[in-house]
């Protein structure tokens, strides 16, 4: 795992009088969670990544079942609709306690774009030891939401994200993924990514587009 890092965050392009303006989309809140949240939704990210790796006899599959059947029971009468529960909006957390999300820790967010740095595990295996192709797309899109919040622009949706594959991406190795608006032009915000290993080479660079939304569309 990497170490706890403390981002350098700039919001002073930030307009909330803006944010306020976002089209149908419901304004989501930060969760405020108790000191159990987040090593719950780690333990998860460490069971995913050895339901996708263990080599074990069908009993321990039995008993593994069994007690993922005893979580299931103990979590089902808590499950919640969006927005209520804090899986996505614990901010704090990396990932914001989503277990979709990469949980990559910010090194630096502002009005000139984001940095992140993390790792893919075992979980995102493609073959070959290297991260799946289509994880690489959800790692930029969700930066491509953040870059447009820090930014200052409204909400937006995704209209178009395209992805060159450089190199193979390596699992387990430290990554660094940045990002920032290369122009604008009306409700349109075009932004340009790069993934880049330790030494900085270039594994992958993207282009996405974000779009306004209008009052009518969620």
């Amino acid at each position: 795992m990497s170490e706890q890092v403390k981002p350098v965050i700039d919001r002073s392009a930030m307009d909330g009088s803006r944010y306020e303006k976002h089209g149908g989309f419901p304004k989501v809140t930060p969760a405020r969670v108790g000191p159990n949240f987040g090593g719950f939704v780690e333990a998860m990210r460490t069971l995913q990544d050895l339901a996708v790796s263990v080599d074990a006899p069908d009993d321990v599959f039995g008993a593994a079942q069994a007690k993922a059947r005893e979580l299931i029971d103990l979590l089902e009468p808590y499950r919640a609709p969006e927005l209520q529960g804090p899986a996505g909006r614990a901010v704090e957390l990396p990932g914001r306690g989503s277990l979709l999300l990469l949980p990559w820790q910010v090194v630096e967010a502002g009005r000139d774009g984001i940095e992140m740095t993390g790792v893919f595990r075992r979980f995102h295996l493609g073959g070959n030891g290297a991260a799946h192709g289509g994880v690489l797309p959800l790692l930029f899109d969700d930066l491509l939401g953040m870059i447009v919040h820090y930014a200052g622009r409204p909400i937006s949706r995704t209209a178009y994200l395209h992805v060159n594959y450089r190199k193979i991406t390596p699992l387990e190795t430290q990554l660094t993924v940045r990002g920032r608006v290369d122009r604008i032009e009306g409700r349109k915000t075009f932004i340009a990514a790069e993934l880049l290993d330790e030494q900085g080479d270039l594994l992958a660079d993207c282009e996405g587009l974000m779009v306004e939304l209008l009052p009518w569309q969620p």
